[in-house]
């Protein structure tokens, strides 16, 4: 005769591994927490620690000058007025024209096309102020008017140095564009050092720096992850009519 005891707390014999059962549930639920922990930490660094790493890569740039020898100075586009150029493209061209003086690079290149109804391009009117108030030879300046924005212009602008030979250049344009103004280049088989101006309406105050940096963290997030440009900010005006 088999006889069956109780256990003080109740249980009976058969139900004596409970205790180690309940444990092994209680450690795979611990372990989903850990893992649970551990995705939201990733995505947490993804949302918040990328774009932040970004704006910093932003920031860190627009601080640098950098005028390596190179074949020539690209003037990036920004607005005209019936061919007369905008104050913010005023001072690339003016900071191209120091540039070009200090013997950085024999030539400079306007890119930029126009918006429609305008009777000039942003290439040529550069171009123009460049031989007409800055005494540059006309050889030695080169237009390309094409591109309505940023990527489009380096789309352009790639097949000119490919065809002419060149493979390295100083970009001329604002501070904060100057990220995401290297990293297409190269892209577009351009050894790219940038050179931003000092002066203009992107660096009037710290309320407009900061605006331009995160729009220009998420223009180089998009570039980066879409392949897809942002209009900088002075690329918003185009065709606007002079005041």
């Amino acid at each position: 005769m088999t006889l069956e005891f109780e256990r003080p707390d109740g249980d009976r014999p058969d139900e004596m591994d409970d205790g180690p059962r309940n444990g092994r549930r209680r450690r795979k639920r611990s372990r989903a927490t850990v893992i649970s922990m551990i995705v939201f930490a990733a995505i947490l660094l993804l949302v918040v620690g990328v774009p932040l790493g970004a704006g910093w890569r932003v920031w860190y740039q627009a601080r640098q000058d950098e005028r390596p020898k190179s074949d020539a100075i690209v003037v990036l586009g920004a607005a005209q007025y019936n061919g007369v150029p905008s104050p913010t493209l005023k001072w690339r061209l003016q900071h191209a024209l120091d540039l070009w003086r200090d013997g950085v690079a024999p030539r400079i290149v306007t890119v930029g096309g126009k918006a429609p109804g305008d009777n000039f391009t942003e290439a040529e009117s550069g171009r123009r102020w460049l031989i007409q108030r800055g005494g540059v030879p006309a050889d030695k300046v080169v237009a390309v008017p094409d591109g309505r924005d940023t990527l489009q212009s380096f789309q352009a602008l790639g097949p000119v140095f490919e065809r002419h030979r060149w493979s390295s250049a100083v970009l001329v344009t604002d501070p904060w564009h100057g990220l995401r103004s290297k990293r297409m280049a190269r892209d577009y088989g351009i050894e790219a050092a940038a050179s931003p101006t000092r002066s203009g309406p992107s660096v009037q105050t710290r309320e407009t720096q900061f605006h331009y940096i995160v729009r220009e963290t998420g223009g180089y997030l998009s570039y980066v992850f879409f392949g897809k440009s942002v209009k900088a900010p002075s690329e918003t005006i185009k065709g606007t009519p002079a005041p």
